[in-house]
C-alpha cells in the first residue's frame, strides 16, 4: 500500500513538468489583434485645388475646373494681346496733320490790337500742324507745330503736349492738353494803313490747347485718324515806332497809325478740325 501512495505522488509531481517540456522552443503567440491593427492605413486624398496650408498652383490645363486660378488669367492676357493686334509697346510717336481752323482775335477780349477797320479780326483758314514725343503706357507727352494761314494774316504755335490715351483694340480714342508759344504776322500791308510794314507789327503770346482725337491703326506702326481742337489764345502789340507810321493823310490811314501807335491786345479762340497721320515704334 505504501508502495501505490508513493507512485501516486511521484506521477502527480511529474505531470506539470511534462506538461511544459511539450511547449519548450516553440515561439509565443501573439494576442489577437482588431481588425487591420497593425496594417499601412490608407491616407486620406486631398481635395481638387487643396494641398498644404489650402492651396495648390493653379492647373495648367486649360480644360482643368481649377483653371480659374490661373488658365483663367493667362487666357484674358491672350486675348487681349489678340485684339491689340499685335501692337506692343510704343516707345515714340510721331504724326502729322492738315485741316480747317476758325480763328476770333478778339472773342474775348479786343484791346486794339490790330485796326478791326482795316483788319479782319475774325477768319477761316487752312492749317498745317506736325507733333512728335514719347509714349509711357497710355500717356503720351510731346511737342507740336502748328500754322494757321488766313486771307489776311497767318498764326502759329509751339506748344508742349499731354496726351492721355484709352487703348481698345486697333482703335484708340485720346484727349490732348496743350500750351505754349504763339505768334502772329505776314499781314497785308495794304490792310496795316500808311507806310507800316507786316513787320513792323509784332504780334506775339501764348495759347493753351485741349482736343479730343480718334486714331485708326492700320498696322502696328502706322494710324489714321481725326483730330477736334478748342484753343485760347491770348496776344499782345507794342506800340510801333511813331518814325514808321507816316500816314498818307487819308483818314482810314491816320486812323490805323493812331491805333498801331499804342499798345495792343487780345483774348482770342480758335476751333480746329484735322485729319491725322501717324508713325509709332
Amino acid at each position: 500500500m505504501k508502495s501505490q501512495a508513493f507512485a501516486i505522488a511521484l506521477t502527480a509531481l511529474a505531470a506539470p513538468a511534462v506538461a511544459s517540456a511539450q511547449g519548450y522552443g516553440q515561439p509565443a503567440q501573439p494576442p489577437p489583434q482588431q481588425q487591420g491593427w497593425g496594417a499601412p492605413q490608407p491616407q486620406p486624398q486631398p481635395q481638387p485645388g487643396m494641398s498644404a496650408g489650402g492651396l495648390a498652383p493653379p492647373s495648367s490645363n486649360p480644360g482643368d475646373p481649377n483653371a480659374q486660378y490661373g488658365g483663367g488669367t493667362e487666357q484674358e492676357l491672350a486675348k487681349a494681346d489678340k485684339e491689340d493686334s499685335g501692337r506692343g509697346l510704343e516707345f515714340f510717336w510721331l504724326n502729322a496733320e492738315v485741316g480747317g481752323q476758325h480763328l476770333g482775335l478778339q472773342t474775348f477780349k479786343a484791346n486794339n490790337l490790330v485796326d478791326a477797320g482795316t483788319v479782319k479780326t475774325s477768319q477761316t483758314g487752312l492749317m498745317y500742324g506736325a507733333g512728335l514725343g514719347l509714349r509711357l503706357v497710355f500717356i503720351t507727352l510731346g511737342a507740336r507745330f502748328r500754322l494757321g494761314q488766313f486771307s489776311e494774316w497767318d498764326i502759329w504755335t509751339l506748344n508742349g503736349e499731354l496726351g492721355i490715351h484709352i487703348p481698345l483694340g486697333t482703335i484708340e480714342p485720346y484727349f490732348t492738353f496743350g500750351g505754349g508759344y504763339a505768334s502772329m504776322g505776314a499781314f497785308d500791308g495794304n490792310n496795316l494803313g500808311g507806310s507800316l510794314k507786316s513787320e513792323d507789327v509784332d504780334i506775339k503770346g501764348y495759347d493753351v490747347r485741349g482736343g479730343f482725337g480718334i486714331d485708326i491703326y492700320v498696322s502696328s506702326v502706322f494710324s489714321i485718324g481725326a483730330n477736334l481742337t478748342g484753343e485760347m489764345l491770348v496776344l499782345t502789340r507794342p506800340g510801333v515806332d511813331p518814325s514808321k507810321l507816316q500816314g498818307s493823310g487819308a483818314t482810314g490811314q491816320d486812323a490805323a497809325s493812331e491805333v498801331y501807335k499804342a499798345d495792343g491786345s487780345s483774348i482770342g479762340a480758335a476751333v480746329s478740325l484735322t485729319a491725322v497721320a501717324g508713325l509709332h515704334f
